[in-house]
């Protein structure tokens, strides 16, 4: 799909229940709701009985919803190659549905986003202190939740240990990179990983789309789990993003972190596209035409 402009919170939600109407295959639901009681969407794709599934995440930070477009973009290709009975890569969709099931979330930070594109509205409780907070309110580049939150600091990953760097850098809430008070304090976060805690017996492997760097992390400040780094390089292949690791502020308290750490089970961070968030819209087709072969072949390489 060809996105002229910004992905709004309440398009996505047009869109998806629009395909979700189209497609039998795509179950749409919700895992939570956010601070201002934005649903937070989630299709599923793929038996009931599929005994393996992955989870697809993007959009933790509002600068980054260029990557919803990217979900958005493998929901539709999925669902309409299926309903022709056609192949992906050499995948049969009919045994990929039978045996694998996809969990999306393609935007878990709806109010960041509808702040960065709409402004905070003057009933919004929190106006006075999100606009001092980010300096003003000109909110294009601001990232973080509806109360100043970076949602990809928040898991219970080396979180304390980012306490201290925050004291250090007298990092507080705003645009980006604050914590939050604890660990899972945020509706968004903590609905992501009661999600992953019910489901933890399925679950194989978390794909985490980002944007900026063409990279892919694998590892948690070093460490990994079993099969990541084959994996890895699977998808490096497939993307030709380079494998990195995660340094400084970017090395704690993310998903992938969490998921490695809480469950030794393979995560993977994309960085998709290049260039300072947020990125141009015009580059949501190179970005998905990128991570499109991974997208498909990831639930397959369990």
């Amino acid at each position: 799909m060809k996105y002229e402009q910004e992905l709004t919170y309440d398009a996505l939600m047009e869109r998806l229940i629009f395909l979700s109407k189209s497609y039998e295959i795509l179950k749409l639901s919700y895992i939570g709701t956010t601070i201002l009681s934005r649903p937070i969407p989630m299709v599923t794709i793929g038996d009931s009985d599929a005994k393996k599934s992955v989870l697809y995440v993007s959009t933790h930070h509002a600068t980054e919803n260029i990557c919803t477009c990217a979900l958005v973009d493998f929901i539709e290709e999925y669902a309409n190659m299926y309903s022709q009975g056609r192949s992906v890569f050499g995948i049969n969709l009919n045994v990929l549905y039978k045996m694998r099931k996809i969990h999306i979330i393609p935007m878990l930070n709806p109010d960041g986003v509808s702040y960065r594109l709409e402004g905070v509205g003057d009933s919004n409780p929190m106006k006075e202190r999100v606009e001092k907070a980010n300096n003003g309110s000109d909110f294009w580049y601001w990232s973080s939740n509806a109360r100043g939150v970076d949602l990809n600091h928040n898991y219970n990953a080396y979180f304390y240990e980012y306490k201290e760097l925050e004291k250090e850098r007298g990092i507080c809430e705003g645009r980006g990179k604050y914590s939050g008070e604890t660990p899972e304090s945020e509706p968004e976060t903590s609905a992501v990983c009661k999600f992953i805690r019910y489901n933890i017996d399925t679950l194989c492997g978390v794909l985490t789309l980002h944007s900026q760097g063409e990279e892919i992390y694998y590892k948690s400040n070093g460490m990994t789990s079993p099969k990541s780094e084959l994996i890895a390089k699977a998808l490096s292949s497939m993307t030709d993003y380079k494998l990195s690791e995660a340094t400084d502020t970017a090395s704690y308290g993310g998903l992938t972190d969490w998921f490695i750490k809480e469950f030794n089970k393979p995560s993977f961070t994309l960085e998709c596209g290049r260039g300072e968030n947020p990125l141009d819209i015009k580059c949501s087709a190179g970005i998905y035409a990128r991570v499109r072969k991974a997208l498909f072949n990831f639930p397959i390489l369990f």
